[in-house]
């Protein structure tokens, strides 16, 4: 395993999906407001397929940018032409948003046969049009894309994202370390130097979660599946089960030369605040 040193103070970051409702609204922003006390380097919002929830993400996007906060809005074409996806980016920029997470994404149901545009083609023409002005992260998989021809390919189109100017990626989520080890071997061997952060889920439901995992291919460890399905309802043994694996899955990566994290929040605060606390990360310098 090629093994570099871990960073004095760890890059962290958060990901929410756009609420639905008001009220999802208030409290999605009061998590913001107590996420942010710990310094991350930005906050991610999804993007739904076809644009389905493009409006809604726009709208978080701009209040969390709005509210001093910055702000990294996930990007796809799914549906959408290449006019509405560049007029999109354009008001990003003219609101002064600097960051953009670029994915291939999903076609929406009920639109046909539509030809997908690859994350690397997003991330060509966000440069073309855009230059530097945002800093572009991109998908990896560290225990391969459902859809990969193969494990060698899959790292060679993260290969094609970075070539393309994405400027680093985060993972999909994963709680065995070797994993991800292994493929930051992989990309050292295909050339790619470029930082790949860990997608880091914590863990709070195990049914939502194994529900979830099936559907992008995120392996849950069969040990820890076992494990968490045996505490059955008692909701507060498998929280601080998983808040104990998730930690020392954390600390496996930071020792291993993880740059940092990114966290899947769910829209919560709790789960992520308290294995960061049981890291001793406070954010960024």
């Amino acid at each position: 395993m090629t093994k570099s040193t871990p960073p004095s103070t760890p890059k962290i970051s958060f990901e929410f999906f756009p609420p639905k409702t008001p009220e999802g609204r208030e409290k999605l922003l009061a998590v913001r407001d107590r996420l942010a006390a710990l310094r991350p380097e930005y906050f991610s919002v999804t993007y739904g397929a076809g644009g389905s929830t493009r409006d809604n993400t726009r709208d978080i996007v701009m209040q969390i940018h709005r509210d001093g906060c910055a702000v990294a809005p996930h990007l796809s074409f799914g549906g959408d032409s290449e006019q509405a996806v560049l007029e999109l980016i354009r008001s990003y920029r003219d609101a002064g948003i600097r960051h953009l997470v670029a994915l291939r994404g999903d076609m929406p149901s009920g639109m046909g046969i539509h030809k997908l545009v690859n994350a690397n083609e997003l991330v060509a023409l966000v440069r073309k049009h855009f230059g530097d002005h945002f800093q572009i992260k991109v998908a990896a998989y560290p225990e391969i894309h459902p859809d990969a021809e193969s494990y060698q390919r899959d790292v060679y189109w993260l290969g094609e994202k970075f070539r393309a100017g994405a400027d680093c990626a985060i993972t999909q989520y994963f709680y065995n370390a070797d994993a991800y080890f292994y493929f930051m071997d992989e990309c050292a061997r295909q050339g790619i130097d470029k930082p790949v952060i860990p997608g880091i889920m914590p863990i709070t439901n195990y049914q939502s979660l194994a529900r979830f995992s099936a559907n992008c291919g995120a392996e849950i460890p069969r040990w820890l599946a076992h494990k968490l399905k045996g505490f059955g309802d008692d909701a507060e043994s498998l929280r601080a089960c998983g808040e104990e694996v998730v930690s020392r899955l954390c600390e496996k990566l930071l020792a291993g030369g993880a740059p940092g994290f990114h966290f899947y929040t769910m829209n919560q605060a709790e789960p992520t605040v308290s294995i960061l606390a049981n890291l001793s990360i406070s954010g960024r310098d």
